[in-house]
């Protein structure tokens, strides 16, 4: 009855990452059948995570994120949780041998998001590390699968990526970072004075960040090229239409990709990363 449980466990991971991400559901889509659970199972993991942290303002969030961490490390060691979360996120872990310091270093950014930081140069850095290209790490992980030479030549790139995410989720974000957490992430930005320049020496880092990323996609198993083309191809979009509007509009509106063109574009990414090549 094991099998039952398991796979309840990455079935509860399979709907979190559906009911929360449009892009990143239909990415996995993009994966080949065998890496649907694992990915599933560690963005379940981390997204609950970041939910301690942005939705339970009327509890600890403190005290919760700390106990969601020793629970984490709790179910690795024993190799069972019953956590549904937890419990798949374990088996990922053990059985790709994901590096515990990845997932100390994210849950480490996640708890600086519970405080007033103001970002210097060094904790912007570190925060990104840990909140965004640590999750990139886990899943080359996967995507590796024990192959350790393959993962080492594309780590750097797969930081990149990450990076090239967060920081399009923090310039997409600016206004309501600042309204509900009070923060600009960008090290010395202010918002009430965001000017154009600010946002052309964010977005000149992005470009470079995503540059050195698509040289990564590239070599990437076959399993797995096509899904992270996928997210790589949404987040350029949007990117794209970010670039397209004024910084006096990002600091009155979010910007985002529709539902319909998500598949279109999906569709498009599959065809050129199929047929044409990347």
């Amino acid at each position: 009855m094991m099998e039952l449980y398991n796979y309840t466990c990455f079935e509860c991971s399979k709907i979190i990452t559906k009911t929360y991400s449009t892009s990143f559901s239909l990415g996995i889509r993009a994966f080949h059948k065998e890496l649907h659970n694992p990915i599933y199972a560690i963005y379940g993991f981390v997204r609950y995570a970041d939910e301690i942290v942005d939705t339970f303002h009327d509890f600890d969030k403190v005290q919760m994120i700390r106990q969601f961490g020793l629970d984490t490390f709790e179910a690795i060691e024993r190799k069972v949780s019953i956590n549904p979360v937890l419990h798949a996120f374990q088996q990922v872990v053990n059985q790709y041998h994901i590096d515990r310091n990845l997932i100390e270093a994210f849950l480490k950014s996640m708890e600086m998001d519970l405080e007033k930081v103001t970002y210097t140069p060094r904790l912007f850095n570190e925060y990104i590390y840990g909140s965004a290209e640590v999750v990139g790490l886990m899943c080359l992980k996967v995507f590796c699968n024990g192959q350790t030479d393959l993962y080492n030549s594309l780590l750097p790139n797969a930081q990149k990526l990450g990076a090239a995410f967060q920081k399009i989720n923090f310039l997409r974000d600016i206004r309501s970072d600042f309204e509900d957490k009070g923060r600009v992430y960008f090290p010395g930005i202010d918002f009430l004075c965001f000017t154009e320049e600010d946002k052309k020496d964010i977005e000149a880092d992005i470009k470079s960040d995503f540059d050195a990323a698509l040289i990564g996609i590239r070599g990437l198993p076959r399993k797995s090229r096509a899904g992270v083309y996928v997210a790589y191809i949404y987040y350029l979009d949007l990117f794209y239409k970010i670039k397209d509007n004024p910084a006096k509009t990002l600091s009155s509106k979010r910007i985002r990709v529709s539902d319909k063109r998500k598949l279109w574009l999906m569709a498009r990414a599959l065809f050129t990363e199929r047929v044409i090549g990347i």
